[in-house]
């Protein structure tokens, strides 16, 4: 996708639309205005880089021809770079701007050159010597954008401040031997612009964290899992896609209470999760935060988080694209239920909520639950009598909890794996992207 942003270049080509129907409107001459010389600025082709070894130099060398009628006086030469990729030596005719990331575009470096010499019609040039390039240890999948034009159209409104180069100034020369480029289909007036993909010979490592839940049945609790990019290069994907997906799998017993706002539900307490951006640095990734509710208590219950079955070719550690949910329900929960404030061999009372209440047997109290939340296990009493009365707080816990067993998640990884791979081939649906403060997706 394109780099620059076509602000100060869409403003050109309006105000010049505006300006040609304000001259009919004058009564302006049509024959006058076919007097005016054409001018035309085209690329020859700039083949990507592939294969590229990180900390290696490269070389580019960008041809352009001037297709118009008539001589320019100066042009511009530009060439930005994402953040696998760094300009050594900048010439003293030519500006470096640090563009900060914006419109859901990656920050790059832009160094713009200024050849104040004529530019022949139907000539090639090319700059004197070659423009220096270098892979970083973090490169991977970067970006290059050339750009030729015949006015000095600035980088745009989120750069910093300009630096000169160093280097020996440099000069456009001719190039006789190779022929002019051709206008596309998509010429610029006065401007051209190329983008060059960037390979390198690099991996990066993504990994994920499950997470331990403790709690009471009938707690609302936080559950914190992340991914993250264990380098050590950087990942870009292409403008709108989500750097990667991880599918999250809720332990059964448990309800989700509030989702993480970059997750879809994908069917039972499975959640399909997409990243800010359509990059992540080495060092960088995710944490995704639900709120999620112990409705009963189920042994060796498990949840799972797990990187979504996408290409990475680049990720060779797969050990780590999965990692485990566990649940630990304390104060007294069982399989029939358990209370949020949990009871005591004596018979003691559970702590009150707004969901909850207390139901006493014969010889001790037993702490039912809410009729929403599964219930809790009764205590048993110090007599036949009181056992009845434990057995009966119990049972009515039970068969609540028994209900909303079907709610939980369970072991299902495979299920959720599926599921997870359905939305992921939905239209985009995952890629949650947040623009200024908010969180679209």
């Amino acid at each position: 996708m394109p780099f620059s942003s076509p602000g100060p270049r869409a403003l050109r080509q309006s105000a010049g639309a505006f300006g040609a129907v304000a001259l009919i409107a004058l009564g302006a001459a049509p024959a006058a205005a076919a007097d005016d010389p054409t001018t035309g600025l085209v690329l020859g082709r700039i083949a990507p880089f592939e294969k590229v070894k990180p900390g290696s130099d490269l070389q580019l060398a960008p041809t352009f021809t001037n297709t118009g009628d008539a001589a320019l006086d100066k042009v511009w030469l530009s060439y930005s770079v994402t953040r696998g990729l760094s300009q050594p030596e900048v010439p003293a005719n030519c500006l470096r701007y640090e563009i900060a990331a914006a419109d859901e575009e990656p920050g790059r470096s832009e160094v713009v050159c200024e050849f104040d010499q004529p530019v022949r019609p139907g000539v090639v040039y090319a700059p004197e010597r070659p423009l220096s390039l270098k892979a970083l240890d973090r490169a991977l999948y970067d970006r290059l954008r050339v750009t030729v034009d015949s006015a000095d159209t600035g980088p745009g409104d989120n750069a910093s401040a300009p630096v000169r180069g160093t280097a020996p100034a440099i000069k456009l020369a001719e190039r006789p031997d190779q022929t002019p480029a051709q206008p596309g289909s998509g010429q610029h007036d006065g401007w051209d612009a190329a983008d060059v993909t960037v390979t390198a010979d690099n991996t990066a490592d993504f990994q994920v964290t499950g997470a331990k839940l403790r709690g009471r049945v009938g707690d609302t609790v936080t559950l914190r899992v992340a991914y993250k990019n264990a380098g050590p290069a950087w990942v870009l994907r292409d403008l709108g896609r989500s750097a990667t997906h991880v599918l999250v799998t809720l332990p059964e017993g448990t309800s989700m209470a509030r989702a993480d706002g970059h997750c879809k539900n994908t069917g039972a307490e499975s959640y399909a999760c997409g990243t800010d951006e359509s990059w992540v640095t080495e060092g960088g990734g995710e944490t995704y935060a639900f709120k999620v509710r112990i409705d009963k208590a189920v042994p060796g219950a498990k949840g799972y988080v797990e990187l979504a079955e996408e290409p990475r070719p680049f990720d060779h550690v797969k050990k780590n694209d999965t990692a485990l949910v566990t649940l630990d329900v304390t104060g007294g929960g069982g399989t029939g239920g358990g209370s949020e404030g949990g009871g005591d061999a004596t018979g003691g009372t559970g702590s009150t909520t707004t969901t909850g209440g207390t139901g006493k047997g014969a010889g001790g109290t037993a702490t039912t639950g809410s009729s929403t939340t599964g219930g809790t296990t009764g205590t048993t009493g110090t007599a036949s009598t009181g056992g009845t009365g434990g057995l009966s707080g119990g049972t009515t816990g039970g068969s609540t909890g028994g209900s909303l067993a079907n709610t939980g998640a369970g072991a299902a990884l495979p299920l959720a794996g599926a599921a997870g791979a359905a939305v992921l081939a939905g239209a985009g649906v995952l890629v949650a992207v947040r623009r200024r403060g908010g969180r679209p997706e």
